[in-house]
Protein backbone atom coordinates (compact mmCIF):
# COMPACT_ATOMS: atom_id res chain seq x y z
CA UNK A 1 0.00 0.00 0.00
CA UNK A 2 1.41 3.58 -1.25
CA UNK A 3 1.01 6.04 1.74
CA UNK A 4 1.77 9.05 -0.05
CA UNK A 5 0.56 8.75 -4.01
CA UNK A 6 1.77 12.20 -5.15
CA UNK A 7 5.35 11.18 -4.11
CA UNK A 8 4.90 7.89 -5.65
CA UNK A 9 3.87 9.97 -9.00
CA UNK A 10 7.25 12.37 -8.91
CA UNK A 11 9.31 9.48 -8.23
CA UNK A 12 7.78 7.14 -11.65
CA UNK A 13 8.14 10.41 -13.40
CA UNK A 14 12.25 10.90 -12.15
CA UNK A 15 12.71 7.34 -13.05
CA UNK A 16 11.09 7.24 -16.28
CA UNK A 17 12.90 10.36 -17.45
CA UNK A 18 16.20 8.73 -16.02
CA UNK A 19 15.14 5.11 -18.34
CA UNK A 20 14.77 7.66 -21.10
CA UNK A 21 10.93 6.51 -21.53
CA UNK A 22 8.70 8.47 -23.41
CA UNK A 23 5.51 7.82 -21.17
CA UNK A 24 4.94 7.11 -18.14
CA UNK A 25 1.58 5.76 -16.58
CA UNK A 26 0.48 5.98 -12.71
CA UNK A 27 -3.04 5.16 -11.27
CA UNK A 28 -5.32 7.99 -11.80
CA UNK A 29 -6.40 10.39 -9.24
CA UNK A 30 -8.19 14.04 -9.77
CA UNK A 31 -5.24 15.77 -8.44
CA UNK A 32 -2.37 14.00 -9.66
CA UNK A 33 -4.15 15.01 -12.93
CA UNK A 34 -3.85 18.59 -12.09
CA UNK A 35 -0.72 18.55 -10.78
CA UNK A 36 0.42 16.77 -14.38
CA UNK A 37 -1.73 19.61 -15.74
CA UNK A 38 0.32 22.02 -14.07
CA UNK A 39 3.31 20.58 -14.90
CA UNK A 40 2.63 20.63 -18.87
CA UNK A 41 1.50 24.77 -18.24
CA UNK A 42 4.73 25.34 -17.44
CA UNK A 43 6.30 22.83 -19.96
CA UNK A 44 8.05 20.44 -18.08
CA UNK A 45 5.76 17.50 -19.43
CA UNK A 46 3.82 16.90 -22.85
CA UNK A 47 -0.05 15.84 -23.31
CA UNK A 48 -1.67 14.10 -20.34
CA UNK A 49 -4.32 11.87 -21.05
CA UNK A 50 -6.77 9.45 -19.28
CA UNK A 51 -6.72 5.62 -19.87
CA UNK A 52 -9.89 3.44 -18.59
CA UNK A 53 -8.00 0.00 -19.53
CA UNK A 54 -8.97 -2.21 -16.70
CA UNK A 55 -10.90 -2.03 -13.34
CA UNK A 56 -8.69 1.91 -12.60
CA UNK A 57 -7.98 4.90 -14.74
CA UNK A 58 -4.58 5.68 -15.41
CA UNK A 59 -3.00 8.81 -15.93
CA UNK A 60 -0.63 8.71 -18.76
CA UNK A 61 2.37 11.20 -19.00
CA UNK A 62 4.05 12.42 -22.00
CA UNK A 63 8.21 13.31 -21.48
CA UNK A 64 9.69 15.69 -23.13
CA UNK A 65 13.35 15.93 -23.77
CA UNK A 66 15.91 18.69 -25.57
CA UNK A 67 16.77 18.24 -29.11
CA UNK A 68 20.04 16.74 -27.82
CA UNK A 69 18.03 14.09 -25.32
CA UNK A 70 18.55 16.27 -22.19
CA UNK A 71 14.99 15.63 -19.74
CA UNK A 72 13.48 18.78 -19.45
CA UNK A 73 12.60 18.34 -15.68
CA UNK A 74 16.34 18.65 -14.41
CA UNK A 75 14.99 18.00 -10.43
CA UNK A 76 11.35 17.22 -8.60
CA UNK A 77 11.39 17.32 -5.25
CA UNK A 78 8.00 16.36 -2.60
CA UNK A 79 8.01 19.38 -0.07
CA UNK A 80 4.61 18.94 1.68
CA UNK A 81 4.13 15.13 2.87
CA UNK A 82 1.36 13.30 4.61
CA UNK A 83 3.52 13.34 7.71
CA UNK A 84 4.63 17.11 7.62
CA UNK A 85 2.26 19.85 6.32
CA UNK A 86 4.15 23.20 4.55
CA UNK A 87 1.58 26.11 4.01
CA UNK A 88 2.66 29.56 3.09
CA UNK A 89 1.31 32.76 3.25
CA UNK A 90 1.83 34.92 0.25
CA UNK A 91 4.87 36.65 0.79
CA UNK A 92 6.52 33.27 1.74
CA UNK A 93 5.78 31.66 -1.52
CA UNK A 94 9.42 29.72 -2.15
CA UNK A 95 11.50 30.62 -5.48
CA UNK A 96 12.77 27.46 -7.10
CA UNK A 97 16.24 28.42 -8.34
CA UNK A 98 16.02 32.47 -8.12
CA UNK A 99 12.61 31.88 -10.47
CA UNK A 100 14.46 29.80 -13.08
CA UNK A 101 11.95 26.43 -11.44
CA UNK A 102 8.84 26.17 -10.46
CA UNK A 103 6.31 25.36 -7.19
CA UNK A 104 3.00 23.90 -7.28
CA UNK A 105 0.89 25.28 -4.61
CA UNK A 106 -2.71 23.94 -3.73
CA UNK A 107 -4.53 26.72 -3.02
CA UNK A 108 -7.84 27.90 -2.42
CA UNK A 109 -8.82 28.91 -5.95
CA UNK A 110 -6.80 25.27 -6.95
CA UNK A 111 -3.27 24.50 -7.95
CA UNK A 112 -1.14 27.03 -10.11
CA UNK A 113 2.49 27.21 -9.98
CA UNK A 114 4.61 29.70 -7.30
CA UNK A 115 4.38 32.71 -10.25
CA UNK A 116 0.28 32.61 -10.85
CA UNK A 117 -0.13 32.40 -6.95
CA UNK A 118 1.92 35.43 -6.40
CA UNK A 119 0.42 37.32 -8.97
CA UNK A 120 -3.60 36.73 -7.59
CA UNK A 121 -1.99 37.01 -3.95
CA UNK A 122 -2.56 33.59 -2.59
CA UNK A 123 -1.00 31.07 -0.28
CA UNK A 124 -1.33 27.53 0.07
CA UNK A 125 0.17 24.23 0.80
CA UNK A 126 3.53 23.90 -1.54
CA UNK A 127 3.23 20.75 -3.23
CA UNK A 128 6.04 20.42 -4.86
CA UNK A 129 9.12 21.65 -6.52
CA UNK A 130 10.27 21.20 -10.11
CA UNK A 131 13.10 22.88 -11.85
Amino acid sequence: MVTDPIANMLTSIRNAQTARKATVCVPYSRLKHEIADVLRGGGYVGPVTVTAEGPQKLLDITLLYDAGGIKKIRGLERVSKPGRRWYVRKAEIPRVLSGLGSAVLSTPKGLMTDAEARKKGLGGEVICKVW
